[in-house]
């Protein structure tokens, strides 16, 4: 089994280490200082105190990596559009594209049976590159749990949690995703394969919709925002548009609005990913995580003001930043 990192960032080298270490074949994909400190030492790993260095195969280039079975993507959702051409050398007819980026995925509606079957969003894949390029009947949707960071080139700081939920958009139960969650099983992670991947989408999407550009709107952090009543109002009120979008679209939600606040609040003096991209200068989630959620309510017919309200400013204050250029 052959499996490429697409990104081998803080989340895919913690990925691409772990599954290494455990005699994995993995290659990743990565650039400049962090590629070079891999490629001449390895990927150094610290989790739970313990320093290992995993021996792997990393590159600049995908030519040079060839065919592979599996690859996990974990870009960010802005950076896949114009890596898809470089993806071509990585795909035979079998590859499967394991989906871990955050966000509304541009294959959200391939396999789902409804009046939506199939649809292109145009939030996340304009002009329909991703759906085009990449296939959506390779996607195996993943959602990512696990937090870390690059503390420096080539060395990777694990944070918290192992979890990587798998599932077919279909939700049937294939040999692909049952073998890949056995791959990451014997490295130490966990890998349930669900059969509605969505329905965790969007506890997950849940929080990164409403925190994240409103931590970038008010330079807050998790705690802040969700201790705060008016700024937790303003939270608590887009997730219940999110929610009724949601099920319009037939997910099923098995926790409540005010139990999923509560969780980000527990996470701390955490500041979202959205409000590091913006102060780093680096470009943001805005489309993934909260435009592609307002054109699923124009879609459905559903309301959501205050999504609306909080996406024009947040898309406002990261065009000023030169954060965002839609």
């Amino acid at each position: 089994m052959k499996i490429c990192i697409y990104g081998a960032g803080a989340i895919g080298g913690f990925l691409g280490a772990e599954l290494a270490l455990a005699g994995a074949d993995v290659t990743l994909i990565a650039r400049g200082p962090h590629l070079a400190a891999m490629q001449a030492n390895g990927l150094t790993l610290i989790r739970d105190g313990e320093r290992r260095v995993a021996k792997v195969r990393a590159y600049a280039d995908p030519k040079e990596a060839g065919p592979q079975d599996y690859i996990l993507m974990t870009l960010k959702a802005p950076s896949v559009p114009p890596i898809v051409p470089l993806l071509q050398p990585l795909m035979g007819p079998d590859t499967a594209m394991v989906w871990g980026v955050n966000g509304v995925p541009w294959w959200y509606f391939h396999g789902l049976d409804g009046p939506w079957r199939d649809k292109r969003l145009d939030t996340v894949d304009p002009g329909g590159v991703q759906w085009s390029g990449i296939g959506p009947e390779r996607i195996i949707g993943c959602i990512v749990y696990p937090a870390a960071e690059v503390t420096e080139p080539g060395v990777v700081q694990h944070v918290e949690g192992d979890r990587f939920s798998l599932g077919e958009p279909d939700g049937a139960k294939s040999e692909r995703t049952s073998a890949l969650a056995s791959a990451l099983v014997s490295a130490g992670l966990r890998a349930p394969v669900r059969p509605r991947i969505r329905d965790e989408l969007w506890v997950k999407l849940w929080g990164n919709l409403s925190f994240n550009p409103i931590s970038a709107l008010t330079g807050a952090t998790l705690e802040q925002m969700g201790t705060d009543p008016a700024t937790r109002a303003t939270i608590r009120a887009m997730m219940v548009e999110a929610q009724t979008i949601a099920e319009k679209l037939g997910v099923k939600f098995a926790i409540d609005v005010d139990k999923r606040i509560e969780g980000g609040v527990a996470v701390g003096a955490h500041k979202t990913s959205m409000l590091q991209d913006l102060e780093r200068g680096r470009p943001m989630e805005i489309d993934a995580l909260v435009g592609a959620v307002a054109e699923m309510g124009r879609l459905t017919g559903v309301a959501c003001p205050t999504i609306d309200t909080v996406l024009s400013l947040v898309k406002q204050r990261a065009r000023l930043a030169g954060c965002y250029s839609a």
